[in-house]
């Protein structure tokens, strides 16, 4: 009995993370684990109430045994995949200013004013991208997408 209920709540998870995956567009969207490989719709992870993607199950199960060294890219993913939306400064908490916008880990974001945005931008490469989607960052500027 206990064999039945567990695999049923695991093809429960399954196709629920690929029904939610249809409606996310993964064609540029990399493994939060290798960046170097594309992410697949059927290799998914829940995260932060959305729904983080792998190229393997490999990568998944480096990332669901320990989030914590994969937080940027997997935050940064929430993002690009529009799970989550920018609200706010993710440096500041600051209301956003839209000419401030810059691309950071191929999602557009915009900040409080130049200064923060100076600071990103003179950033280079991954802590650039630790910046804005590090997990303190993270909480101040985005939040969860609403469902429409």
């Amino acid at each position: 009995m206990k064999m039945r209920i567990l695999f049923g709540l695991a093809a429960m998870a399954a196709l629920t993370a690929t029904l939610f995956a249809a409606d996310v567009n993964l064609s540029k969207v990399k493994c939060v684990v290798n960046p170097k490989a594309g992410a697949k719709a059927e290799k998914s992870a829940d995260y932060r109430g959305g729904h983080v993607y792998f190229c393997c199950d490999n990568c998944k199960g480096k990332f669901t045994a320990d989030s914590k060294p994969f937080a940027v890219p997997a935050n940064a993913q929430l993002v690009a995949t529009k799970q989550f939306k920018q609200k706010a400064c993710p440096l500041s908490g600051g209301k956003l200013d839209p000419a401030t916008a810059i691309e950071v880990g191929g999602v557009k974001v915009c900040f409080c004013c130049n200064n923060c945005k100076g600071k990103v931008a003179g950033a280079e490469g991954d802590a650039q991208t630790a910046l804005v989607f590090a997990d303190a960052a993270f909480e101040k500027g985005f939040a969860a997408a609403k469902a429409e």
